[in-house]
């Protein structure tokens, strides 16, 4: 399987989304969080947009976000993320499983994810993922493996104030398994403002604790591992 190519493609697809502003609906604001959706092309669910400002500079959100090693100590919607595999310097296979949500009525998932980290011109830089087949990964009869189509995030500075940035996030994850789609759809941007909502935890964490272990504008996490 040529994971680079999957890679491109998928950065190209989250780019798409960005630049289409037809057809999107808000379906919850909520402390300055605004999420809108529209119906997916990929499966028989729907594509959300997930906006926010976030209080650090770019370079340093896109790696915050991009870095496995310290994602479980501010991302609440996920018990396990690593690595599997690296590509390249930019690109990993990494193997996720979420907590339940939706008070237990929806449970845990796994997903094989191959993510990458494009910067461009005027600091801004797009973090895509989309579920791969992985055969030295397989799935296991504990969780359902659900199915990420092309996601995102995209980084990019405040113009007003470039120690901010604006974050928006593309998601489309089709759960699997005997869920009622109206489920997903009444608990899904909820979940979405809690990621964001997280992330500034998080954010503000690493600049108050000292020992929070976040090394800025570096990819370590991933490249010292094979």
């Amino acid at each position: 399987m040529d994971y680079k190519a999957i890679a491109q493609q998928t950065v190209q697809e989250v780019l798409g989304y960005s630049q289409d502003t037809s057809g999107w609906k808000v379906v919850k604001i909520s402390k300055k969080v605004t999420v809108s959706s529209k119906a997916s092309r990929k499966f028989q669910g729907n594509l959300y947009r997930v906006e926010g400002i976030i209080p650090e500079s770019t370079a340093k959100l896109s790696d915050f976000l991009y870095q496995p090693g310290n994602r479980l100590t501010w991302d609440k919607s996920l018990k396990v993320y690593n690595m599997i595999q690296r590509i390249d310097s930019d690109t990993v296979l990494c193997h996720t499983i979420t907590q339940s949500f939706a008070m237990g009525s929806i449970s845990p998932r796994d997903f094989i994810d191959l993510v990458n980290i494009k910067h461009y011109e005027g600091n801004m830089s797009i973090i895509s993922s989309q579920s791969v087949d992985f055969p030295e990964f397989p799935p296991s009869s504990n969780y359902i493996r659900g199915y990420n189509h092309p996601c995102g995030f995209i980084c990019s500075p405040l113009s007003e104030n470039r120690e901010y940035s604006k974050l928006v996030m593309f998601v489309q994850t089709e759960m699997r398994g005997k869920l009622s789609p109206s489920i997903i759809e009444k608990t899904m941007p909820s979940n979405l403002v809690s990621f964001i909502l997280n992330a500034k935890d998080g954010i503000k964490a690493q600049k108050t604790s000292s020992g929070y272990g976040f090394h800025p504008n570096t990819l370590s996490s991933f490249q010292n591992k094979k």
